[in-house]
This record gives structure tokens, C-alpha cells and sequence, in this order.
């Protein structure tokens, strides 16, 4: 007959009970026999006998599983109350080794589980994943979820017999975090919503003015009472609008529509759209910050171009839209204001350093040369950072090297470099994105930073420049430039040749006013004409070397027209920066292929792929080129990656994709 197994508890009693028996036995004799001071001597001696024995036992007891087999021992890491506690705790609960593999559960585990968890790894338990080097090194408040509820893990290291285990207790969580995420879906967020364009669009309509404002109203107003949120107007076409964080998601979700709602309202004549620019803060902070923030956001979004969304966040800026060409509303008024700050400022200021962009063009050196006319007219010292070696600028500074106002204003970034001093103001042209900037090094050795530019701004300053004047409309810096110029220089102050490279910049970035031009781009015009600049003048600036007419053969060789409407030309074989400016040229005569929107013309100049791109100004490039890094204009970008030329292929047509089909 075969005898049942005994448990831990009764062969725990089977060994106790002839050591009671001794003890009694013990006890009683001391009492007849001894006095009471050695009774009592002799019972503490008892006393520490029988805990000793009790935790051999105990020990024994434990150092067997449930089956009989042997298993790691718990108590001598825990203690026997620690052990008691936590093996009854009603939350998860083991030990793991080094490696995390399960060594004890307690009673929650194997309740909760089909059992047979010791021997196995943590994460098929709960999402727990470790990686070499992070044992005991896990991150605060580690989430993981347990038959559906939600658990903070705490990771404790202790240790037995010189090996190193680690004690894994989960504290429920789940209605914490359940209040915490009502407490984030009932944040109060500020957004800034204005209407672009109406007031421009309908100034010579004015009897239509109302009915299209209504119209505007009616949508952004339905677009609020959808989310329950509060919109006021505080100024005409102009409204804050405030509304629950839970529903941001589903704005951007929605990737925004209520610009294309507002879009498809049609004005004017030429059946112009009326557009959006929203600024939106989600970040931390009190009810004021929120809406300084959400200032920036909708100075972004104006900056950009309008038509567009920006959300600024305390990790960075996301934007959403932007998918028409920016309409011309500045006036001459904000250009006289600003020529009179920035008059003010080199006043003020020990020395003048003014720069472009890297690889330098035409408009970039014209904006350079105009802005040194205003340092002149301070009496300040200046000088203009430029690069030597590059092929246009060369004959460039042809037109000065015999004027006498310009004899040792053109430095390297390295002399440049060395002119910085505390009162140094720097005024940047024709870029915002520092990592374009001619010299990097310099722009971050200044402490006062004026910029320029006619590009979408592509993100928030590292140094939040003194004074900023970005104009997406505008055609090129130098037009900005020219017609700040035009508002506070003396007449004929302008010289022959400053007009001459002002002149040339617009013509460049106009291909010769056949693109990107408005009212304010021919009176800036006018002004240069009158002061003796003409294309006649410039034209050597423009013309073709045999070379360059070789390789831009080489470009025809290699033509994919992608998407029915895209044109990608490849030139694989660039050898200097004068093939990246002819990149620039084949891709403005790309766009005379047929049914052809945009074209990207790539070269690859060592390991850096190269990319121009135009449009016709049915497509964003900018917002493609914005895949990868690169930025610009609505029709015109630039973006350099580092990368082979198959890679960015691929990039590039990905980016194509997404411009196309947002939501894929």
C-alpha cells in the first residue's frame, strides 16, 4: 500500500512535535530543580534552541516545490515575515535572476496564471523586455499590463549565495491612470485661428466682403461646437478658440479639414481661395503660456505661407497644410518700419557681419550687397561672409573689386569668425534654417541675429533673432531688400552695381518675372531700374559656359517621369558646386515637359545627394523636400542628403507619395 506524500506543513509538525516534547521535558525539570535565575537563564538558552531548529526546518520545508523537486531558496533573501507578506499580497509578485527568468511567484501569479511560470522569462508574462546592460537600471514607473489592468513595476535588487536576483512587486495602477488621462483629455488648449487672405482678396470687391466672412465664420464656428470648445473673434477675422486636449488628436486625425472647407471658398475674379492659418499650443504651463505659445505657432504658420496648421509642443513643432501658393499682403508700411528697426540697430552695434546661405546664389549675394548699402548709411563697420571658391560668386565680386566701399568687405567664414565681438550684429539673408547658414560657427557665436528671407520658416530659432521679416510671398530677399531700401534711402544713394546684384537676385529667383511675381515684386523692380539696373547689365551672370552645357546633358540621360506629373532627372557623376547650381537650372526646364507640376533635378557631388526642385504652382516641393530635411518656397526648394543616390531616390519618392496621398 502506498503511503500518501507529505506536505510541507505536516512534515513540519512531524519534527516538531518530538522537540516540544524535549523542551517541556526541559522546562519542567528546570522548575523543580534549579532557582529562578538559572531557570531563566536556562530558558532563553531553550528559546534560541527551538528558533534555530524552527528555521532549519522551515528552510528544508522550503527548498522543495510543489512537485518535490528542489528549487532556489526564498527565505533566506526575504525573511519569513517578508515572505509571509508578499507570497499573500493581492498583486503580482516574483523573483527573477539576472537573466529575468522566473525562480518564485507568489500565490497572485500562480492564481492569475495557468501555471508553470517558474523557469520562464518575465516578458511572457507582462511586456517587460530587457535589454543587456539594463538590469536593475529600469526606468521609473515602468507601465506593463496584467490580465487587463494596468501595473507600475518596482525593481528591487537583493541577493543569495553571492548571485544577484531581483525582486519584482506590481502596484495597480489602473484607475490612476485612468484619471490621470481624463485629467490630460480636460486640459485646456489655445489655439489662434485667423483668416488669411479675405480682406486682400476682396478689396475691390468690398459688396462681397460680408457674405464671404459669414461663410469663413459658419466653419470655423461648426468646427468648434463639434468639440464642445470656445471660439470668440477679438479682432475681424481673427478668433481664439479654446477646447478640451482630448480632442486634438482628432484634429490632426482629420489632418486638419476645416482648411479645405475654408479653402473651397472662392473669391474675386481669378477664383482665388480664402485660407486658414491656425496656431495651436499643447503644452504645460499656466493659461498666459499656453497662449504666448500659441502665438509662436500661428506666427509660424504665417511665416510658412498661411494655409496651415501648427501645433507646438513641449518636444518640438508638427505642421499640417500648406498646400497653396502664399498670396501677397504686406504692405510698404511693415517694410518702412522694419528698414527703420534695423537702421536702429547697426547704430547701436560695434560691427556688422552679413551673410546667406550656403552655396550662395545670386539673390542671396544681391540681399548681402543690399543690406551693406544700409550699414554704409550707418557709418558702421561691416563686412559680408561669403565663400571664395564658389564659381557664381566669383563673378560677382567682379562688379566691386574696383570699388573703393567694398575693398576688403568680402571675408571667409574663418576671418568672419574672428570679427565677433560682444556688440556684433549679425543680419542673415535669403535663409532661416541655421543649419543652412554660410558659416554655423558664426551664427552661434552672436548674440544679435536679424534675419531676412523669403522661404517658409521650418522651425521654431535655436537663438530667437532680434528682429525677423520672412515673407513667403515675397519673390526673393532681394526684393524685400530692395524695397526696403526704396522707403528710407536718400535718392540716388543706391549705387550702379548694388543695383545691378539686387536686380539680378529677383531676376533669378523670378526666371526672369516669368514666376512667383505680384505687384510688389515689379515695384521693387522699378526702383532698381531707375537707379541704372538692368538685366543687360547682368546678363554675363546668366550665360551658360560650354561645360555646363555638357553636363547638363548628362541630365537628359537619366529622366523618370514619376506619379503621370513629376519629372526626376540624375546626374550621378557631379564633380563641384557648379553642378548643383546647374541642378537648379535643369530643373526650371523640366517644367516645359508637358503636363509636367513639379520637377526634381538630383546630383550626386561626393557623398551628398543634391537636390533642386520647381513647380509650376499647382504642387508644394517644399512641403515634399520637407521629408528630407530640406526646405524652401512653394515653388522652389533645395535639400541635400547623405546619402547614394539610389537611397534618396526611393526618400524622395516616398516623400512624393505622401505629399500625393496624405493618409496612406
Amino acid at each position: 500500500m502506498n503511503k500518501k506524500k507529505m506536505s510541507h506543513k505536516q512534515r513540519a509538525q512531524s519534527v516538531f512535535a518530538p522537540i516540544w516534547t524535549i523542551l517541556i521535558v526541559i522546562l519542567t525539570s528546570f522548575m523543580v530543580t534549579i532557582d529562578t535565575e538559572r531557570f531563566w537563564i536556562s530558558a532563553g538558552i531553550c528559546i534560541m534552541l527551538y528558533l534555530g531548529i524552527l528555521m532549519l526546518v522551515l528552510i528544508s520545508a522550503g527548498s522543495l516545490d510543489e512537485k518535490g523537486s528542489k528549487k532556489k531558496s526564498i527565505v533566506p533573501m526575504l525573511t519569513g515575515v517578508m515572505y509571509e507578506k508578499i507570497n499573500s499580497l493581492g498583486e503580482p509578485a516574483l523573483i527573477c535572476d539576472a537573466n529575468y527568468k522566473i525562480v518564485w511567484a507568489n500565490k497572485f501569479v500562480h492564481e492569475n496564471t495557468s501555471g508553470g511560470v517558474i523557469g520562464t522569462s518575465v516578458h511572457l508574462l507582462f511586456d517587460y523586455n530587457i535589454k543587456d546592460g539594463e538590469v536593475g537600471k529600469r526606468p521609473v514607473d515602468t507601465v506593463v499590463t496584467f490580465k487587463g489592468k494596468d501595473y507600475i513595476v518596482d525593481e528591487e535588487a537583493i541577493g543569495s549565495n553571492d548571485k544577484s536576483y531581483y525582486l519584482l512587486t506590481l502596484r495597480d495602477t489602473t484607475e490612476l491612470l485612468a484619471l490621470k488621462q481624463q485629467m490630460r483629455d480636460e486640459e485646456k488648449i489655445v489655439a489662434y485661428v485667423i483668416v488669411d487672405n479675405l480682406e486682400d482678396l476682396l478689396q475691390f470687391e468690398q459688396e462681397r466682403y460680408r457674405a464671404a466672412a459669414n461663410e469663413v465664420e459658419g466653419h470655423i464656428r461648426e468646427w468648434a461646437e463639434s468639440v464642445g470648445g470656445l471660439v470668440k473673434e477679438y479682432e475681424r477675422d481673427k478668433y481664439l478658440f479654446v477646447f478640451d486636449a482630448q480632442y486634438l488628436n482628432k484634429f490632426v486625425a482629420e489632418k486638419f479639414d476645416i482648411l479645405d472647407k475654408v479653402r473651397d471658398i472662392r473669391v474675386g475674379s481669378g477664383n482665388i481661395p480664402v485660407t486658414l492659418s491656425i496656431g495651436i499650443a499643447d503644452v504645460k504651463g499656466d493659461m498666459e503660456e499656453k497662449e504666448n505659445a500659441a502665438h509662436v505657432a500661428l506666427d509660424m504658420a504665417l511665416q510658412r505661407g498661411g494655409d496651415q496648421a501648427v501645433i507646438k509642443t513641449d518636444a518640438g513643432i508638427s505642421f499640417f497644410g500648406g498646400r497653396t501658393n502664399a498670396v501677397q499682403r504686406r504692405t510698404k508700411v511693415r517694410a518702412r518700419v522694419f528698414a527703420n528697426e534695423l537702421i536702429n540697430l547697426m547704430a547701436k552695434a560695434g560691427n556688422v557681419l552679413i551673410m546667406g546661405h550656403k552655396f550662395p546664389d545670386y539673390d542671396a549675394f544681391g540681399a548681402s550687397i543690399g543690406v551693406a548699402r544700409f550699414a554704409m548709411l550707418c557709418g558702421v563697420k561691416f563686412n559680408i561672409v561669403t565663400n571664395f571658391k564658389d564659381v557664381n560668386i566669383k563673378k560677382c565680386m567682379k562688379f566691386f573689386e574696383n570699388d573703393d566701399a567694398y575693398r576688403g568687405v568680402f571675408v571667409d567664414s574663418a576671418k568672419g569668425l574672428d570679427l565677433v565681438r560682444s556688440d556684433t550684429l549679425l543680419v542673415i539673408v535669403d535663409v532661416n534654417n541655421i543649419k543652412m547658414f554660410e558659416s554655423e560657427h558664426i551664427a552661434r557665436s552672436v548674440n544679435d541675429i536679424v534675419i531676412i528671407d523669403h522661404h517658409r520658416k521650418m522651425a521654431e530659432f535655436e537663438k530667437e533673432p532680434l528682429l525677423t521679416y520672412i515673407e513667403a510671398s515675397a519673390s526673393s530677399a532681394s526684393e524685400l531688400v530692395a524695397e526696403m531700401l526704396e522707403q528710407t534711402l536718400p535718392l540716388n544713394t543706391l549705387q550702379h552695381n548694388e543695383a545691378n546684384m539686387l536686380y539680378s537676385g529677383i531676376v533669378l529667383d523670378t526666371k526672369q518675372f516669368s514666376k512667383g511675381t505680384g505687384t510688389k515684386t515689379y515695384a521693387a523692380a522699378i526702383y532698381l531700374r531707375e537707379n541704372n539696373a538692368s538685366f543687360e547689365n547682368v546678363q554675363d551672370l546668366f550665360k551658360t559656359n560650354i561645360r555646363e552645357y555638357r553636363q547638363e546633358a548628362l541630365f537628359g540621360e537619366r529622366i523618370e517621369i514619376y506619379r503621370n506629373c513629376m519629372a526626376i532627372a540624375l546626374n550621378e557623376r557631379g564633380d563641384d558646386t557648379a553642378d548643383r547650381v546647374l541642378a537648379a537650372k535643369v530643373a526650371d526646364n523640366l517644367l516645359m515637359l508637358e503636363d509636367v507640376a513639379a520637377s526634381f533635378a538630383l546630383v550626386q557631388i561626393d557623398n551628398v545627394v543634391h537636390i533642386s526642385a520647381r513647380s509650376n504652382g499647382t504642387v508644394n516641393v517644399q512641403l515634399i523636400l520637407e521629408g528630407l530635411n530640406g526646405g524652401g518656397r512653394y515653388d522652389a526648394a533645395g535639400a541635400q542628403v547623405k546619402d547614394t543616390m539610389a537611397s534618396t531616390l526611393i526618400r524622395l519618392k516616398e516623400a512624393i507619395d505622401q505629399y500625393i496621398n496624405p493618409e496612406v
